[in-house]
C-alpha cells in the first residue's frame, strides 16, 4: 500500500513528465536525417558514416523548416547534388555552408525561395562549373568558392567579374583548368567572345503631364549575345514593351500622378554579368488637397493639412474670407516632403477667440489649384461658456474684426465699437446700477450723520452757566 502511494502525487507527474521529454527526442531524432543533427533552427551533418547522399530535409510534421537559420554539411562525399526543391522549404535561411563534401551540380532555381541568404560557402567541393543565375537575385554578402575544379569557360568569368567589383579588400585565390588540364588562376583568365554587355536607353524628355503618354527605346549589346528586358518596379499606369534581341521600346500610356519620380530601366544580361541603363519619370500635375483638418494643440496651435502637387504649389490661407498675412505668430509650416507630396500646419502661437472662424487654404500651380475649408474655434468669448458651437453674437462677425496677440496676421483691422461690450447682459447692467444707487444712498446717509454731529457738539459747549 505504501508503495502504491508513493508513485502518485508529484512523484507520478514527474515520471510522466520525463517520459514525455523522452518521447519528445524521439521524434526529433526521427525527424532528423541520419548522420545530422537538428534543433529548431540549425542543421548540421558532419559525421562522414553512413554519411547522406541528398541534402537533408526534415520530415512532415517535425520542427518548422521555416525556422531554420543554418544548414551546415561538411564531409559528405556522396552529396552531389541540390536540386531545385531541396531548399526551397527553407525560407529563413540564412547561412548554408557545403564543404569537404562532393557537390557537382546546383539546379538553377535552387534557390529561388531562398531571399534571406547572406553567406553561401562551398570550399573544396566538385563543382565544374556554376553560373550567376543562381545568386542573381540574392544579395549575398559572402559567397566562397575556394578549392573547386573549375573548367576554364566563360560560365565562370562571372566569378572573375564578381572579384573585380567586390568593394570588400579581400579576394579569394581561385583557379580554373585548361583544356590541357594545367591551373590558371582566375583573375588572369581571358576567353575571347565572353563580355559584358551594355544597355543603352534613349528616351525624350521623360517631364510629362500627367494623363499623357509616352515611348522608350532602349538598344543593348554584348557577346555572349545578351538577353533584354523592362524594369518598371511597381510602376502603376498602362505600359506594355516589344523587345527582340538587341532592342525594344516600351510604351507608357494615360501616365498617373502616381508614378513621378519611379525609376525605369532597361536591362541587357548575358553569362558574365548585366548592365542596365535608368532614367526617372517626372510627371506634372495640377494640386490636390488630400487632407486638412480641425486644428490640434501641441507646443503651438496647427491645423493639419497634405498637399500633392507637381511642380510645388504655392499656399495660400484665407481667413473668414480675407486674406491671411503671415507673420511670426502665425504661419505655414512644411514637416514631410515626400516627392509631390507635403504634409505640414497652418501654425498658430496663443490664439485666442479672436482668432475663431473659417480658414481656407488654396493650393495653385501653373496646372491648375484646389481649394479646402475648415472652421477653427480655439476657446469662447469672455463671459461666454465655452463649447463646442458657440451661440456668438452675429454683430461680432459683422462689423468688426479685431487683432489679439498675433499682431499684423490680418491684412484688415477695424476698431471695436465703444457702444458694443460683449459678453454684457441685461441682468448684469441692472446690478451694476443697484450697486450704484447703494453706493449713493449710503453717501448720502453718512453726510447726515457727520452734519447732526457737527449741531450736537456746537450746543454742548456753546452753553452759558448762570
Amino acid at each position: 500500500m505504501s508503495s502504491w502511494t508513493r508513485w502518485h502525487g508529484p512523484a507520478m507527474a514527474r515520471f510522466w513528465g520525463f517520459c514525455w521529454l523522452v518521447v519528445g527526442f524521439w521524434r526529433a531524432a526521427l525527424a532528423c536525417p541520419t548522420s545530422c543533427k537538428c534543433t529548431a533552427s540549425r542543421i548540421w551533418c558532419n559525421d562522414p558514416s553512413p554519411g547522406i547522399v541528398a541534402f537533408p530535409r526534415l520530415e512532415p510534421n517535425s520542427a518548422d523548416p521555416e525556422n531554420i537559420t543554418e544548414i551546415f554539411i561538411a564531409n559528405q562525399k556522396r552529396l552531389e547534388i541540390i536540386n531545385e526543391d531541396d531548399v526551397e522549404a527553407y525560407v529563413g535561411l540564412k547561412n548554408l555552408t557545403i564543404v569537404d563534401s562532393g557537390l557537382k551540380f546546383v539546379a538553377y532555381k535552387a534557390f529561388l525561395k531562398n531571399s534571406n541568404l547572406q553567406h553561401i560557402n562551398f570550399t573544396r567541393n566538385k563543382l565544374t562549373s556554376l553560373s550567376r543565375k543562381h545568386f542573381r537575385h540574392l544579395d549575398l554578402s559572402e559567397l566562397i568558392l575556394v578549392g573547386n575544379p573549375f573548367t576554364c569557360s566563360c560560365d565562370i568569368m562571372w566569378i572573375k567579374t564578381l572579384q573585380e567589383t567586390k568593394s570588400s579588400p579581400e579576394t579569394q585565390d581561385l583557379y580554373c583548368l585548361n583544356e590541357s588540364s594545367k591551373n590558371i588562376p582566375l583573375a588572369n583568365l581571358q576567353i575571347p567572345n565572353c563580355g559584358l554587355p551594355s544597355a543603352n536607353l534613349a528616351a525624350p524628355n521623360l517631364t510629362v503631364e500627367e494623363g499623357k503618354s509616352i515611348t522608350l527605346s532602349c538598344i543593348v549589346a554584348g557577346d555572349p549575345l545578351p538577353n533584354m528586358y523592362w524594369d518598371v518596379g511597381n510602376l502603376v499606369s498602362k505600359h506594355m514593351n516589344e523587345t527582340s534581341h538587341t532592342q525594344g521600346s516600351l510604351r507608357i500610356t494615360n501616365i498617373s500622378s502616381d508614378d513621378s519620380g519611379k525609376q525605369i530601366s532597361c536591362v541587357a544580361e548575358n553569362l558574365v554579368g548585366e548592365d542596365q541603363d535608368s532614367v526617372n519619370l517626372t510627371v506634372h500635375f495640377a494640386p490636390t488637397i488630400t487632407f486638412l483638418e480641425s486644428p490640434t494643440s501641441d507646443h503651438h496651435w496647427c491645423i493639419p493639412f497634405t498637399v500633392k502637387g507637381n511642380p510645388k504649389p504655392a499656399l495660400q490661407w484665407f481667413y473668414n474670407g480675407a486674406i491671411l498675412n503671415e507673420s511670426k505668430y502665425i504661419c505655414t509650416k512644411i514637416h514631410v516632403t515626400n516627392h509631390t507630396e507635403y504634409h505640414g500646419c497652418l501654425q498658430l502661437d496663443n490664439p485666442t477667440h479672436m482668432n475663431n472662424g473659417d480658414y481656407t487654404l488654396i493650393a495653385k500651380n501653373e496646372y491648375g489649384k484646389d481649394e479646402r475649408q475648415i472652421s477653427a474655434h480655439f476657446m469662447g468669448w469672455p463671459g461666454i461658456d465655452d463649447g463646442a458651437n458657440p451661440n456668438y453674437p452675429d454683430v461680432l462677425y459683422e462689423d468688426w474684426t479685431a487683432t489679439n496677440d498675433l499682431g499684423d496676421a490680418m491684412n484688415k483691422s477695424y476698431e471695436i465699437p465703444t457702444t458694443i461690450v460683449p459678453g454684457k447682459t441685461s441682468q448684469e447692467r441692472l446690478s451694476v446700477y443697484a450697486v450704484v444707487v447703494i453706493a449713493s444712498v449710503v453717501g448720502f446717509c453718512l453726510l447726515v450723520m457727520l452734519f447732526l454731529l457737527k449741531l450736537a457738539r456746537h450746543s454742548k459747549f456753546g452753553m452759558k452757566v448762570c
